[in-house]
C-alpha cells in the first residue's frame, strides 16, 4: 500500500515498519494506559507478533498519532485474525484517521487472508462503528474469550465467500 494523505492537516497513513515498535508501544500506552494488558484481546495476542502487512500507523508532522494491528490467533482449531488495538490520540479523534486505518488494514487483510489461512478478522468492539467495515456479531456463545467480555461486542468479518459460516470455539494465542 502506498501512503494515503488524510483530511487531518496532512496526516499520513503508512504501513507499519519494524523500527516503529518503540513508538508504537509508547503510543499504545498513551492511548489505552496500562489497563490494556488486562483485556481479553491483549491476552489473545500473547507472544504472537502482529502481522506487519496488516498493520498501519498514522503520522502527523513526524509524530505517530494512531495505529491499527492484526494478529493471527486461534478460535478452536481455526486460524483467524484479531484486530486491535485500533487507537488514535485524543487530539486527532473524529477526524477520519481511525476509519482510514481500518480501511487500510481490512483491505490488506482481504488480500492476505488466504495466504495466512485466516478467513476472517475478529475483534471486540462497538458494532455501529465496525459494521461499515463488514463486521457483524458472532452468534451468542460461539467464541469463548480468555477473559470476560460482553458477548454482544464480539464481531467478525469474513474475508471471502467460502469462509466458514461459523467460526467457533475457545479463543487462544497462536503462540503462547
Amino acid at each position: 500500500m502506498t501512503n494515503v494523505i488524510l483530511p487531518c492537516g496532512g496526516a499520513t497513513i503508512r504501513p507499519y515498519q519494524t523500527g516503529d515498535q518503540p513508538k508504537l508501544d509508547q503510543l499504545t500506552e498513551t492511548i489505552f494506559g496500562p489497563g490494556i494488558k488486562t483485556r481479553a484481546a491483549h491476552v489473545l495476542r500473547g507472544a504472537t507478533p502482529h502481522e506487519p502487512e496488516l498493520s498501519f500507523v498514522a503520522e502527523h508532522e513526524d509524530q505517530m498519532i494512531g495505529s491499527v494491528r492484526q494478529t493471527v490467533f486461534l478460535v478452536g482449531e481455526t486460524r483467524a485474525l484479531l484486530l486491535g488495538p485500533l487507537g488514535v490520540l485524543a487530539d486527532f479523534k473524529n477526524s477520519g484517521i481511525g476509519r482510514s486505518l481500518m480501511t487500510a488494514s481490512m483491505e490488506a487483510a482481504a488480500m492476505r487472508a488466504r495466504a495466512l489461512n485466516a478467513p476472517a478478522t475478529i475483534l471486540v468492539g462497538d458494532e455501529p462503528y465496525y459494521k461499515p467495515f463488514g463486521f457483524e456479531r458472532v452468534p451468542f456463545g460461539s467464541i469463548k474469550m480468555p477473559l470476560p467480555v460482553d458477548p454482544g461486542r464480539i464481531l467478525i468479518c469474513r474475508h471471502h465467500d467460502d469462509a466458514p459460516k461459523l467460526i467457533a470455539g475457545v479463543a487462544r494465542p497462536l503462540v503462547s
